[in-house]
């Protein structure tokens, strides 16, 4: 059985809080769909707003598609209207895309309640509107939307939405968990049931007005309200769906749809589908990461397959199992979805988790108790509020510090932070730095946005005529957390630092009663980091030689 992969992210995953895509955005999104082998990919709604119209217009114009096909999105016509004089229904048409896809009701309580119209008067709506845009050439999908909730109250009027559906010519007929709130054992009893009432994909039209049926695809389209989108998804196909319908990363409105990433890499390394070729599939998590993006929202870490921490190890005996078979605690191989192994590093660690770790950082001289030295300062520190999962360049640097030549770039002998009121200028803040760059000492003050600001930038000033690709480095995001929020503002904080050279990207992290302390411990790190790594810095040498007095001489005659 072939899968087909119906993408609705461009209409249902912009319905999700908090997410909207430009015109341009959606174009980008189609492109990159296409490229991982999606077979229909849903614009939008046209006439519900100026940016799917836009989409439309332009889609056909600068869309070069490989295989997939550009869908419009629509209802069924309006009560006591013929679809020709349907206003909407010309929208679908007009915008000349291959397929349309139109829902229709399929509960009769929406009928009555919703439309307010007889159940009849549904059934001819869904069969014409149908017939009408399939007489336009199009294919047509059709979405019986609250399938299964109309199936529970009257099976027989839901299914008779469906059999309107197939005599007006639907090419695919979809069930929609609307609601998300069936399980999958539902899901498959009710597909059973419509493919033998039907008969999707079991015998022909006989030629007498009954419903066409073996040309017929049936499709499922779940929502994540009971947390079992995907779960149904699998149900449904399973059970002989062969159409599926989803969103990248789950994207939609209430919870969400059900997530196509894990659906594709589930259908493909667990059920034996072919839904794209291998390297293909390794683009999955790239392809989640891509739309997140676009969406302006963080990627899940958390999300199966292709999030940061779906294959990240932590506890000590796990890594322990994993250094000697990495499937041990891998239900696939992270890189047939373009994701990757990790080992983190935290109090929950083992030996196993810094040795893996040193030899990550290419520190190959540091003997078993140095590592096991570096374990138990690590688990004293994190008792202490420090969190190093999130914080490697931080673990670097406590291995690093543990070898007896290891010589620091820089070595702080004193800092200040104040912040002052000052009647014509309000609040400043300045922060003095004093460090020693091998034996030469520098002493610098500024002005800041703020303490942390401040020390940011006399450290910089400090350091940079030393080591001017300094200024390369930029933070990318600043957290701090209240540790003990019962103790007020005597609490202890955690100070989270990313910083990027604009290649790399690295956290370092410091803790302290003190967010003065904190911060600084982990702007510290920071720079300390970048210049013992940096391909450029001549850090390295310094490390060989521990008196460089030729370049101190050469930065303070340049000051």
């Amino acid at each position: 059985m072939t899968i087909q992969l119906f993408d609705t992210t461009l209409r249902d995953g912009t319905q999700a809080e908090g997410v909207s895509f430009s015109a341009d955005d959606k174009l980008r999104i189609a492109a990159r769909l296409d490229d991982f082998g999606v077979d229909y990919i849903e614009g939008g709604w046209p006439g519900s707003n100026p940016k799917d119209m836009e989409f439309f217009e332009r889609a056909s114009k600068e869309l070069k598609l490989k295989q997939a096909k550009i869908v419009a999105f629509g209802s069924t016509c309006r009560v006591k209207t013929k679809p020709a004089n349907d206003p909407q229904i010309q929208l679908l048409i007009e915008a000349n895309t291959p397929v349309v896809s139109i829902f229709g009701k399929s509960w009769e309580m929406q009928v009555t309640e919703v439309l307010r119209t007889t159940l009849d008067e549904n059934l001819r709506m869904i069969r014409e509107s149908v017939a009408y845009v399939k007489s336009q050439g199009r294919e047509v999908v059709y979405d019986a939307e609250h399938f299964f909730d109309g199936y529970k109250a009257n099976p027989e009027y839901a299914l008779s939405t469906l059999k309107a559906a197939v005599i007006g010519g639907a090419d695919a007929v979809v069930l929609c968990d609307t609601n998300g709130g069936c399980l999958p054992w539902e899901i498959a009893e009710a597909i059973e049931t419509v493919r033998n009432e039907l008969g999707i994909g079991v015998s022909a039209d006989d030629g007498k007005g009954s419903p066409r049926s073996a040309s017929v695809t049936l499709g499922i389209h779940a929502h994540n309200d009971s947390g079992t989108g995907v779960a149904n998804t699998l149900a449904a196909v399973r059970a002989g769906a062969n159409h599926v319908q989803g969103t990248i990363n789950g994207y939609g409105e209430r919870c969400g749809n059900a997530d196509l990433v894990s659906v594709i890499a589930d259908l493909q390394l667990k059920m034996g589908y072919k839904i794209t070729s291998n390297e293909g599939l390794g683009q999955l998590a790239d392809l989640s990461h891509f739309v997140s993006e676009l969406a302006n929202l963080s990627p899940d870490s958390h999300q199966p397959f292709v999030g940061h921490s779906a294959f990240a190890h932590k506890g000590g005996t796990h890594v322990n199992a994993v250094v000697k078979n990495v499937m041990s605690y891998q239900h696939v191989d992270p890189a047939a979805v373009g994701n990757l192994t990790r080992v983190l590093v935290s109090e929950l660690s083992g030996k196993d988790n810094i040795a893996v770790k040193r030899e990550e950082f290419g520190l190959h001289g540091l003997s078993k108790e140095q590592e096991r030295a570096v374990l138990r300062q690590i688990k004293d520190l994190e008792n202490a509020g420090f969190a190093f999962e999130s914080a490697e360049a931080s673990v670097e640097l406590l291995l690093r510090r543990t070898d007896k030549d290891y010589q620091p770039p820089f070595e702080l002998l004193d800092y200040t932070a104040r912040v002052a009121h000052r009647e014509e200028r309000g609040l400043s803040s300045e922060a003095t730095v004093k460090v020693r760059v091998c034996n030469e000492i520098f002493h610098e003050v500024s002005e800041g946005n703020g303490p942390v600001n401040a020390l940011d930038l006399a450290l910089r000033k400090a350091i940079r005529r030393v080591y001017p690709t300094l200024d390369s480095i930029s933070l990318k995001d600043y957290k701090v957390r209240i540790l003990d929020s019962q103790r007020a503002t005597g609490a202890r904080v955690r100070v989270l630092i990313d910083s990027t050279d604009g290649v790399r990207s690295w956290g370092t992290v410091g803790a302290s009663s003190n967010i003065i302390e904190a911060s600084w411990r982990a702007l510290s790190d920071s720079f300390e980091y970048f210049l013992l790594t940096d391909k450029e810095t001549e850090y390295n040498g310094i490390q060989e030689n521990s008196e460089p007095l030729e370049m101190i001489q050469t930065a303070v005659g340049a000051a």
